[in-house]
């Protein structure tokens, strides 16, 4: 294990375990796919809007979990964002699913640390791959509005956010990757879908430059991403991004494909 990844880790496992009132507010599922083999599954939790109305469609969010939340309890991942989305107050501002599959221990969302080229294949690159063919799955079982799909991550899984979304541009309405990084090969993939990245100036771990290469790629190929850089904030950029105080949760669930 390399050092930087070493230290996702470490920093990752400091937090506690989500409390089992968040936990009850989440249906676990698993999905498989066994078009290969061995065949591959991912387990997953899904929060539904509190009140679902008739005819009415909602938005999905698919939230990408750090390297610290990799295991096979389907429960560590529902930490930061999950919690926070399971509180009263957030479910009636944001009425949403909300996708938080979670990575086994030995994986990677990007299939790597760094992410592969985003080639197509019939074959899942990756776990998130696994977790988007997921999500297709529930498209066709639930009220899901596929103009207004969703995709976010911190760390392990911004990196996983970076590389999915040069996958498959054209799945997603707005993309919020918070201290990852990518290729800026991808910009292209990026020029037309809305993109809001968030890292702190601090950070040890993930250096914000990476998300730097990856703004000015995408402005370079004729872009137009938003980037917020956050003074004196070190590895966990995701608490000060998610709790919305610069508007990134409001800015994404406002965009529509």
């Amino acid at each position: 294990m390399s050092l930087v990844s070493a230290g996702l880790l470490a920093f990752s496992l400091m937090a506690a375990d989500p409390s089992d009132a968040t936990v009850s507010q989440y249906e676990a599922h698993e999905y498989k796919w066994a078009e290969n083999d061995p065949p591959r599954q991912i387990q997953y939790r899904l929060l539904k809007p509190q009140k679902i109305e008739p005819g009415k469609r909602y938005p999905i969010v698919l939230f990408l979990h750090g390297a610290g939340e990799r295991g096979d309890d389907n429960k560590k991942q529902l930490l930061y964002l999950p919690e926070q989305m399971a509180e009263p107050e957030w479910r009636q501002k944001y009425p949403c699913f909300l996708m938080a599959p979670q990575c086994p221990k030995d994986k990677w969302w990007a299939g790597s640390r760094r992410g592969q080229p985003p080639e197509q294949s019939a074959e899942p690159a990756s776990e998130a791959e696994l977790a988007l063919m997921a999500l297709r799955e529930l498209k066709d079982k639930l009220p899901i509005d596929e103009n207004r799909i969703y995709l976010t991550g911190l760390s392990m899984g911004g990196y996983g956010s970076w590389q999915l979304a040069a996958h498959h541009p054209d799945v997603f309405a707005a993309v919020v990757p918070i201290c990852g990084g990518g290729q800026p090969a991808w910009a292209v993939q990026f020029k037309d879908l809305p993109i809001w990245a968030v890292h702190g100036d601090d950070d040890k771990v993930v250096p914000p430059s990476k998300s730097r290469e990856m703004i000015d790629a995408i402005k370079a190929a004729g872009g137009n991403p938003k980037y917020t850089e956050l003074p004196g904030i070190g590895h966990n950029s995701w608490t000060p991004a998610y709790q919305d105080p610069h508007g990134v949760l409001e800015w994404m669930f406002q965009q529509h494909k």
